[in-house]
């Protein structure tokens, strides 16, 4: 697959722009979520950068994803781009400033909001939720990151859910599954809880035909079946186990933040045998961007 024209567009987020023109009417349109409904499925997505508003397929796959769901009363998100320990959140007010943690783009995305109301209620119950153990610190000011904005840009370009990120404390899978198991209270109430990263993220690594041609090296292919695998079978302990186990290691995450948010929504499922789903998969830039849906 030829890739130049999601990294050089001949004019950048053109391909948004014509996104929002055939789908806004049916964001207006999807019905929200309803006690009757049950709880919220959390899901773990990998989640792009800016290439993402020149690439239809995949902003047609976001779209798709968040379609098939009841509009959420709120979202929280963990995403790799916030590692901060203890646990923090995001500003709770509307509207806020956008963190654009990336370089090198076209100016375009660098002007992008995404203003979403407050988000006061999610706080106190994402506060509410942590033992005294595990306080979490309220940011004034931090808006969100691309993690954050960039799918659900694209997923509920709207903008009229509540939106509030919560920091990745720690990269211990076992820790995350706890924390996933306190936030999944919240998953009854409405709120859609997502772990933010990258099936495959091995930037150190990408080579030129990768990066234009999404030319795919066997340490991407090799990790991505064996997370395959492994969510399908519901091995929770073998993919926490990924470092010494997955093959393709560590090419495939040389830094390990992209992959470590899956243990948060696989830590709120409503059981340990509780259904794993692949919504999105396929390769961008060589990488895997398989994501799932945790029942």
């Amino acid at each position: 697959m030829m890739m130049e024209s999601i990294w050089t567009p001949e004019v950048p987020g053109k391909a948004f722009e014509e996104f929002l023109r055939d789908n806004l009417e049916k964001a207006k349109s999807q019905r929200k979520w309803e006690p009757k409904d049950g709880a919220l499925p959390a899901l773990y997505l990998s989640h792009g950068a800016p290439p993402v508003f020149d690439d239809r397929e995949w902003m047609d796959d976001f779209f798709r994803w968040s379609q098939s769901l009841p509009k959420p009363r709120a979202i929280l998100i963990v995403s790799a781009h916030w590692e901060s320990a203890p646990l923090a959140l995001s500003t709770p007010h509307g509207n806020a400033g956008l963190v654009y943690d990336f370089g090198g783009f076209a100016d375009v995305y660098y002007t992008m909001r995404y203003d979403t109301p407050d988000a006061f209620d999610l706080a106190a119950k994402v506060a509410a939720l942590m033992p005294e153990s595990e306080p979490v610190h309220q940011s004034s000011s931090r808006g969100l990151d691309h993690g954050a904005w960039v799918p659900l840009k694209v997923m509920y370009p709207l903008g009229d859910v509540p939106v509030m990120q919560l920091s990745m404390p720690t990269h211990d899978p076992q820790r995350l599954l706890d924390l996933g198991k306190r936030l999944k209270p919240l998953r009854d109430e409405g709120v859609l809880i997502i772990g933010s990263g990258f099936m495959v993220h091995g930037l150190r690594h990408a080579t030129h035909e990768m990066l234009f041609f999404n030319k795919i090296p066997a340490w991407s292919h090799e990790f991505d079946a064996w997370a395959d695998e492994a969510l399908h079978n519901g091995d929770i302990d073998t993919l926490a186990q990924y470092k010494t186990l997955a093959p393709g290691m560590p090419y495939a995450h040389p830094t390990v933040e992209h992959f470590t948010p899956i243990f948060v929504a696989l830590g709120a499922a409503t059981s340990p045998d509780a259904q794993i789903s692949t919504e999105i998969d396929g390769y961008r830039f060589g990488f895997s961007r398989r994501s799932i849906q945790v029942a």
